[in-house]
This record gives structure tokens, C-alpha cells and sequence, in this order.
């Protein structure tokens, strides 16, 4: 980026700007929260009352290429930035005409065209993808600073420590900027951090750290100037923390029990505007009817957005699910002729989609913990490091939030990032970036970004690994809307799905069962992408259906093949898909059928096999000529023991009994 000088001009015009952007930040919250009495404004309402002075010092100096990152508390940012106060209140209001077309409301602003990435509601959960942004940035030597904001309160958040981690390790653009009002909903600073200066936190990570006076809007933005230099010469983060206080309550439904009224009016007698108004007087800065007029210009300003808001219109009902996912997919991958086969194994397939994919194109990386130097958990990515080097196969530290939400920034911002989770049961520790960011994005913002991330995890249970490392989780992220869930089980869609999944413009996550990495095969020399919309018969039959997919799949094959010698006929359905279920293909073969058996190796009670189950009953009952049934893992963590473990999961003898069970029950 081009720093700003490092002294502001303090000139008339300047000073007046200054003043101007918090009277205006001011002026609308006091109307959105009179607003918000008559409940025009709904759910949540955290006003920026008292900490005006960051906004409008800190963001005028970012140049129109650099991004913001926001906190709930987001109203000063959006003005600050440029964003339309029409078209910030119609948001406020879920109009069809908001900036995020009603569907993000007061804590999730967004706006395209002012790289402005919206507030987040969980309380730290932007400064992940605040790293991700600048590392795309890094990554492809554009001349950006991502600004990102939050409040004390994020502190405490192990995303708070991640993020920094991250940025200073990979020396990112990052401005990271602590709104520190003293509270975190109404806790005392003090009472929930034994360091209270954060700004000595933030150092700990070897980042360039400071603090200031947050209520003194020209030493905010000096110290801002410093910052951004900083960042343009060494191309590092820097940590700016800007000692506050808000007003107002937390939100709106706050009664404010923890302060008293004294403290709010003595913290008064010091807030930005008055305190800069004050000076710009008895300085002869700035004569009384010019702030008068600016006032006057505010007042109609808001005017004008109210009028706006309130005619604007409700977005159809028909359009509820629109944008859940890209209305702009490619088309499915045209099938070619397979070419010679070759020896190969699940992971070698694996691997060489990964090679295929990052010879292709440049923005694709790989990240995650041990995929560089240790070569990956399962060996997935041996010799990829040495091939293409540090900055694309690139080791994260021991920070399953952190690193995911960083792929996610950078999927955000043009990158193609494959994340990497060790395995299934570590990506609990990423939930609140998948469930809030990758998957909610598109939608909350209106079609104004897409999170192109794939994430692939380890999953299932057959190794000895006891409870805490052998889940099979995919069927809770089959349950995410905004989400494309992919269970590769053969040689060719472990190597075709990443492929297809690396084109989509929404996250994918591929779930890659460990007990088939070391199984062998061939495959086709030429293999590329697949569709990964389709589930695949892999076996035709006439008298049952077995619906499966991932590391069950040949168990039930080989249940099918003891069925057959019994002259039972089944047909095997590889689901290969978990979200969107391809029903289309599971109904047309229960229709043929008559009878449906779904071998999951996630546990019964509301499991993926529950799901298909009740769509069929739905959808195909009177297709039926026997009840419904499921063979799942046991209602039990899954144990060490190996006679334990095999009996606790899905097993081909299992498979076998269930079908007969139903078939004796037919008429």
C-alpha cells in the first residue's frame, strides 16, 4: 500500500471532516436507537456511542484497494467507509434495498464495492479471516492492508491469539485495530483478563504494538498514519489499541446493571466529539454556525435515509433459499474415454489430484498442520513440499480456528486454499469458521461473496484410535445449509472430486475415510474431474437397495456379494454426495427395488441414514414394499479394544442380516 504522510494536515477542511464523520456517526445511531424503540429496527442494536473517533480517524486513510473487516458493532466503520447511510438503514430495517439486501440486519453489513466484509456476531470470529484476506494479498504481491476491528472482549478469544500468531508468522498486511470501551457485554475488563493491556498482548507475538488515547480523534489517526507506514515498509501486521468507552449500553436490551450512571457521565465529559469540538473552539478552529451546518447536513442526510428505508420494499418469499449457494456453478465435467490403467493407491490418488490441481493453478495452496515437512498426518502430501515450496504447501501451527478461517479469507479474496484438518474430530475446534463464516457468507451478504474454500478432513473409526479420533461426523456437516459435503470412496473420485470441488464457487468440504488411504487399485492414467452432484450405482440388483457411501461402501459391496449367493439381489448406491443428496438416483432405485437399506457409520440417532430414510418416506412410500431400516454405528464412543471397535461400526455380516430381515418381512 502507499502509507499516508505520517502528519495529518491539520487544516480547516481536515478538522472539519473530522468533526463531520463523528457528528454523523453520532447523529444516525441516536436516530436508529429512537428507531429502534418503535421497533422498526429489530433483534440486536450495538451502537458505536463514545468510540466514534476511531472510525473516522482510522478508516478515511485507507486507500480504495485495502479491505475492512468489521465488528458487530459495525454502524461507524460502514459510514466511515463510504457505504450509502440509505443504504445501511434499509438494512437495519430488512429491506430488499439494504446494503446486504435485508438479510444481514445492524451486526452484518456488507458491501462489495467498498471491500467492506461485514461485522460478525461471534465475538473475534473476523480476525481469522482478516489474516486470510491479507495472506491472498501476500500471496499474490497486491499492494492492500486489511483493516480489521474488535472489541476487548475478543481478547479472551482463542481466535484473538491464532490470528495474531498467524500474522506475525507469515508476515501479513494486517492492521489489526482492539476497540478497547472497557467492557465485553458487562464484564469489566478487569475482571476477565489478568494482563489488562492489551496492546502488551499483542507484542507477545513479536507484532508492532501500541496504544492510544481513543477518545482524541487526531491522536487516533496519527497513531493510525504510523501504522499504516509500517505495514507498507516491512509488509508486517501492526496492533493498534484504542482505549474507549461506550456510552450506551452493550445492545439495546442492556439495563446496564454493571456501571453506574456516574461513571457513564464522568466518561462523557470526555468523549471524542465534545472534546474535539471543544478545541476546534477555543482554538478558533472552527466557528460555531459551520458545526451548526454540519449538523444541518447530518439531520437531512438522515432524513433522507429514514424516507428511504421506509419505502423500501421486502424481499419475495420466493426468493428465501436464493443465494444459499451460487446461482453461477460450472457445468458437471463432460466424461472422456478412460485412458490405460495404472497401479495406484487411495492416497496416492489423493495426492495426485493435489499435484494435478497445483500445477493447473497458481492460486492453489495447500495448508494445514504437518502437510509440509512432516508430509502430512496420513502421508497424503510427502514430497509436495520439496515440489512446490513453502508458500503454497504451507505448515499452520496446532490452530484448527485459525488456519480454516484463514483459508477462508483467502478463498474470499480469489485464492483457491485446500485446508487441511488432520482429522474429523480436530475440526470441532473449527466449527464456529465453517457453520458462521464459510457457510452463512453468501447468503447473509447477498450474493456479494462467496467463500470458494476445500477443506478435507480424515474420518471414521477402524484403527484402534479410541473414542476421541475415530467420529464420523460428516452427517452434522450434511446438516449446513451453504455447504457442499463430498465422501470420495473409489480411486477416481478421490481423485476427481478435489478437481470438481476446486472449480465450485462455494465451500466444499471431502471427507476421506482413514481406513481406505492404504487400499489398492487402478485407475485410469487420464483421469480428471468428476460430478460431484451424482451418487453412482456401483451395483446393480433388483430386490433391495443398500445406500452407503465413503469407507462403508465395500463393506457393502462384499455384503452384496454374500446377498447374492443367498438370491438376494441387491443394488449398491454410493452416495458420494452427503449435501445436496442426490434423491433423484436413490428413488429411481428404490422404485426398482422396492426396498431400502442405508449403511451409515455415523451413529443412529439423528444420522444421515435418518435423514434419506424419512425423504423416502416422504417421497417414495408407496414405493415400498418393506419397512425402512439402517445399520450405523452403536449409540456408544467408539472404544479401543479392536473386537469392540469392529462391532461398534457398521459391518458387512450386519449389513447382510438387516436385508434378510426386511426381506422376510415382505408380504
Amino acid at each position: 500500500m502507499t502509507a499516508p504522510p505520517l502528519k495529518p494536515r491539520l487544516d480547516h477542511d481536515h478538522l472539519r471532516d473530522l468533526l463531520k464523520a463523528m457528528i454523523r456517526i453520532r447523529r444516525f445511531e441516536d436516530k436508529c436507537a429512537e428507531l429502534y424503540t418503535q421497533q422498526k429496527i429489530r433483534g440486536f442494536l450495538h451502537l458505536y456511542d463514545g468510540e466514534e473517533a476511531i472510525a473516522a480517524g482510522i478508516i478515511p486513510l485507507l486507500g480504495a484497494q485495502d479491505r475492512v473487516v468489521a465488528t458487530y458493532r459495525e454502524h461507524g466503520h460502514a459510514l466511515a467507509r463510504g457505504i450509502p447511510m440509505a443504504s445501511i438503514l434499509a438494512e437495519m430495517y430488512g429491506k430488499a434495498e439494504g446494503c446486504a439486501g435485508g438479510r444481514g440486519g445492524s451486526m452484518h453489513l456488507f458491501s462489495r464495492d467498498h471491500l467492506f466484509y461485514g461485522g460478525n456476531a461471534i465475538v473475534g470470529g473476523g480476525l481469522p479471516m482478516a489474516v486470510g484476506l491479507g495472506l491472498a494479498d501476500r500471496m499474490e504481491a497486491r499492494d492492500s492492508v486489511t483493516a480489521c476491528f474488535c472489541g476487548e472482549g475478543a481478547v479472551a478469544e482463542g481466535e484473538f491469539h491464532e490470528s495474531l500468531n498467524l500474522a506475525a508468522l507469515w508476515g501479513l498486511p494486517v492492521l489489526f485495530v482492539c476497540e478497547n470501551n472497557g467492557y465485553a457485554m458487562g464484564t469489566a475488563l478487569r475482571l476477565s483478563e489478568s494482563q489488562t493491556d492489551i496492546s502488551a498482548k499483542a507484542a507477545c507475538y513479536g507484532i508492532e504494538s501500541t496504544s492510544v488515547d481513543g477518545m482524541d480523534v487526531v491522536a487516533v489517526e496519527v497513531a493510525a498514519r504510523r501504522a499504516l507506514r509500517h505495514i507498507a515498509e516491512t509488509g508486517q501486521p501492526y496492533f493498534l489499541e484504542c482505549r474507549t468507552y461506550r456510552f450506551r449500553a452493550h445492545s439495546m436490551f442492556d439495563a446496564q446493571l454493571y456501571r453506574s450512571k456516574e461513571e457513564v457521565a464522568e466518561w462523557r465529559e470526555k468523549g471524542p466529539i465534545l472534546r474535539f469540538q471543544t478545541w476546534l473552539d477555543q482554538n478558533g478552529l472552527l466557528h460555531s454556525d459551520e458545526v451548526s451546518r454540519i449538523i444541518v447536513e447530518t439531520d437531512e442526510e438522515i432524513a433522507k435515509a429514514v424516507a428511504f428505508a421506509e419505502a423500501g420494499t421486502d424481499e419475495p418469499l420466493e426468493s428465501l433459499t436464493r443465494f444459499v449457494m451460487s446461482p453461477d456453478r460450472p457445468a458437471p465435467p463432460v466424461p472422456v474415454k478412460p485412458g490405460p490403467m495404472i497401479p495406484t493407491t487411495y492416497r496416492e490418488a489423493v495426492r495426485g489430484a493435489i499435484v494435478d490441481a497445483m500445477t493447473r493453478d497458481p492460486k492453489v495452496f495447500l495448508m494445514g498442520e504437518d502437510v509440509g515437512h512432516y508430509g502430512g498426518c496420513y502421508a497424503v502430501s510427502k514430497g509436495l513440499l520439496d515440489q512446490f515450496g513453502p508458500e503454497r504447501i504451507r505448515d499452520t501451527p496446532l490452530s484448527e480456528s485459525g488456519f480454516t478461517g484463514a483459508g477462508i479469507g483467502a478463498a474470499i479474496a480469489g485464492m483457491r486454499p485446500i485446508v487441511e484438518v488432520m482429522t474429523v474430530n480436530f475440526s470441532l475446534l473449527a466449527l464456529d469458521q465453517i457453520l458462521n463464516t464459510a457457510a452463512t457468507l453468501r447468503h447473509m451478504s447477498n450474493n456479494q461473496f462467496g467463500v470458494p474454500v476445500v477443506i478435507r478432513m480424515a474420518t471414521g473409526a477402524g484403527k484402534q484410535l479410541a473414542a476421541q479420533h475415530s467420529h464420523s461426523l460428516e452427517g452434522w456437516y450434511a446438516h449446513i445449509p451453504g455447504l457442499r459435503v463430498l465422501a470420495p470412496a473409489t480411486m477416481e473420485d478421490a481423485r476427481g472430486m478435489l478437481w470438481t470441488a476446486l472449480q465450485d464457487p462455494d465451500p466444499v468440504l471431502i471427507f476421506e475415510n482413514v481406513m481406505l488411504y492404504n487400499r489398492e487399485g487402478e485407475i485410469a492414467e487420464n483421469a480428471g474431474p468428476v460430478d460431484i452432484d451424482r451418487a453412482a450405482i456401483r451395483r446393480d440388483g433388483t430386490d433391495v437397495s443398500l445406500i452407503t457411501y465413503g469407507g462403508s461402501l465395500f463393506k457393502t459391496l462384499e455384503a452384496a456379494d454374500k446377498l447374492a449367493e443367498a438370491g438376494i439381489s441387491a443394488e449398491v448406491i454410493d452416495l458420494r454426495s452427503l449435501r445436496p443428496l442426490d434423491m433423484k438416483t436413490i428413488i429411481a432405485s428404490v422404485t426398482k427395488t422396492r426396498r431400502a437399506v442405508m449403511v451409515d457409520e455415523g451413529w443412529k440417532t439423528g444420522s444421515l441414514a435418518a435423514e434419506i430414510g424419512m425423504r423416502l418416506a416422504e417421497e417414495a412410500f408407496y414405493e415400498l414394499d418393506a419397512p425402512l431400516a439402517r445399520v450405523c454405528s452403536e449409540e456408544v464412543p467408539i472404544p479401543y479394544a479392536q473386537h469392540l471397535e469392529q462391532a461398534a461400526i457398521p459391518q458387512s455380516a450386519r449389513i447382510v442380516a438387516t436385508v434378510k430381515q426386511i426381506m422376510d418381512t415382505t408380504p
